[in-house]
């Protein structure tokens, strides 16, 4: 089996309004609403990949056996510089939690830094390590 990239993840959270705030402001990623299954579901958008939203004890099935808020660990590769990515999160008031650190990506080494969201998921954002 090949995968070619990610295609949607899905994200159980508190707050939909809360978390679209987050990821928009402070990620920078694209808002959108769409009808499936669901009207106005929010789902948010980073070049070919999205991420569902779910409200916590609103799932839309079929879901994870236990969903819950802050049971995500995200890692997006970013094209800024870590250094912007750093001044950024902190401009927007995003506490880094961990970073900038080596770890290893699915194409080789990348660095990172940790921020959580507002349900306290974990997203790394990424650059990759050119050797």
């Amino acid at each position: 089996m090949k995968y070619e990239r990610l295609d949607h993840t899905v994200l159980t959270v508190n707050d939909i309004d809360a978390t679209v705030d987050f990821y928009s402001r402070v990620l920078g990623m694209e808002v959108i609403t769409f009808s499936m299954l669901v009207d106005n579901r929010k789902a948010l958008r980073f070049g070919d990949t999205k991420i569902n939203l779910h409200e916590v004890g609103k799932e839309i099935a079929p879901h994870a056996q236990n969903p819950g808020p802050g049971t995500e660990h995200l890692c997006f590769i970013v094209t800024d510089p870590i250094e912007e990515v750093i001044s950024h999160m902190e401009a927007e008031g995003a506490v880094i939690e961990s970073g900038p650190v080596e770890r290893v990506g699915v194409l080789g080494p990348i660095n990172s830094v940790y921020v959580r969201d507002p349900d306290g998921n974990l997203l790394e954002l990424s650059n990759h390590i050119e050797r």
